[in-house]
């Protein structure tokens, strides 16, 4: 029987940052990947690139009917159908370009295809056939995790791979739940023409973020038409004919949602449960994602990267702990993950990004902090294109002046955050940022502009000026 160095499991994110690094190491690895969603996994399938490019159709689309400039009369006409077939053409040719092509250049990976399952701690399973190794990284990933709501199992319910697969666009949808997932999928579907609902347990979308963030971007949405309840809890759903019932309780008053589609966005659960880990000595969260130490490794001879080891979870930290996975299973490096500068970010319009800690998160430190929040109307170059949505906040240590987190609602954040990575990432004071040139006019001014709040009065300050 053939022994390999390496198993993976998983051919997603976390998988192939493995799978690199292996190859580098000349290890002889096999990669197992289920067909699930396909070689590249979540994020190149049905999730990350996906989403993204119908959101920017969505945004033009938006652009087209509404805009601020004067003088300026456009209309616009789309076909639901074939934007969905583009974007699936995108989706394949990324899938093979990025992963099919890469990893048939990958000398020491060999590829199955299959479920796969441990009978031992150095034997897996897969399609009837064993196979073995020394070591093993878990790199599986996550699914959608569906809640316990009566009379959801006889429900036709989408997930994300559902909703990305639909040719018809729905009059009107049902989401339960506020986050990331929740809050894209509601403006991309508003904005092709669906009715959408949008049902949040707690009492405002995005908890995690920062408050005066997150009920900015709740209030734009509601603008362009999009119903959010928050404090919703949701009780039974039940399918009548083509319609789809769900009955909540908001406030402590009882309500009824119709829709024809019931899109599910309720977070994502570790994708454990099938592989038989208990044989490994492998320890799970009681949400089943796999315990890690520092250095990505769960037992003697198994690491784990991406979503199933839990949050963040998102595409780049997967990538990177798969290759500091395999790195520390070879080299002996002990290689750590540092989760303090890991950017995050909702691709609304405006979208929503942020990087280090919330004031929140600071105050549970012990840090005496300091928050200035900035209006992106003071920003110029918002006032140059007329979109003058959102808001900068900006999280610093009181005594040193270094800013520990910054955080941006605003056209194009999510490309406007990296200065901020850097900033955080090289512990940077106001000053520090106050001394650096700033294009002008730019959107990422407002990170200049806000580090300027901690110093004077910006509302009486003339372009450029430190």
């Amino acid at each position: 029987m053939k022994i390999f160095d390496l198993i993976i499991l998983g051919g997603g994110a976390a998988g192939f940052g493995a799978a690199m690094k292996a190859n580098e190491l000349k290890a002889n690895t096999l990669m197992i990947n289920n067909n699930t969603v396909g070689i590249g996994g979540t994020c190149v399938n049905v999730g990350c690139l996906p989403t993204k490019h119908l959101l920017h159709v969505g945004e033009i689309i938006f652009g087209g009917k509404a805009n601020n400039l004067k003088g300026l009369k456009t209309s616009v006409s789309f076909d639901f159908k074939r934007i969905m077939e583009e974007k699936n053409k995108l989706v394949d040719r990324f899938r093979d370009e990025k992963y099919k092509k890469v990893l048939n250049g990958l000398s020491h990976i060999e590829f199955i295809e299959g479920n796969a399952r441990f009978i031992s701690k150095s034997e897996i399973q897969v399609n009837g056939k064993i196979y073995n190794a020394t070591k093993f990284i878990i790199a599986t990933g996550s699914s959608t995790f569906v809640p316990s709501i009566e009379g959801i199992e006889k429900v036709a319910y989408l997930t994300n791979i559902e909703a990305l697969l639909l040719k018809k666009l729905p009059e009107s949808m049902i989401i339960p739940g506020g986050g990331p997932l929740g809050l894209e999928f509601a403006q991309m579907f508003s904005r092709f023409g669906s009715r959408v609902y949008l049902l949040q347990r707690s009492k405002r979308i995005v908890p995690r973020e920062e408050p005066e963030l997150s009920n900015l971007l709740q209030r734009y949405q509601q603008d362009e038409g999009i119903e959010i309840w928050t404090r919703c809890a949701i009780k039974s759903v039940k399918q009548e004919g083509k319609e789809i019932i769900v009955k909540a309780e908001v406030e402590g008053k009882e309500k009824e949602f119709k829709g024809e589609q019931l899109l599910v966005a309720t977070g994502r659960r570790a994708n454990t449960s099938k592989l038989g880990l208990e044989k490994l000595g492998v320890k799970l969260s009681k949400q089943g994602e796999v315990i890690v130490n520092e250095e990505m490794q769960a037992s003697e001879n198994v690491w784990a990267a991406g979503d199933v080891t839990g949050e963040p979870m998102l595409e780049t930290v997967a990538a990177k702990e798969g290759m500091i996975a395999a790195s520390n299973s070879f080299s002996g490096n002990k290689m750590k993950m540092d989760y303090r500068v890991v950017p995050r970010a909702v691709f609304t319009d405006p979208q929503l990004a942020g990087v280090g800690l919330t004031a929140a998160q600071a105050t549970e430190k012990g840090i005496n902090c300091r928050c200035n929040t900035v209006p992106m109307e003071l920003v110029p170059k918002s006032q140059a294109i007329k979109d003058t949505r959102g808001a900068i906040k900006v999280v610093i240590e009181d005594k040193t002046q270094e800013i520990v987190g910054i955080h941006i609602l605003a056209p194009q954040a999510a490309d406007l955050i990296h200065e901020a990575v850097m900033i955080v990432k090289n512990r940077m004071t106001v000053d520090d940022v106050i001394d650096t040139l700033h294009i002008f006019p730019t959107l990422s001014e407002a990170i200049k502009i806000g580090a300027q709040s901690f110093r004077r009065d910006i509302k009486k300050m003339s372009c450029c000026v430190e």
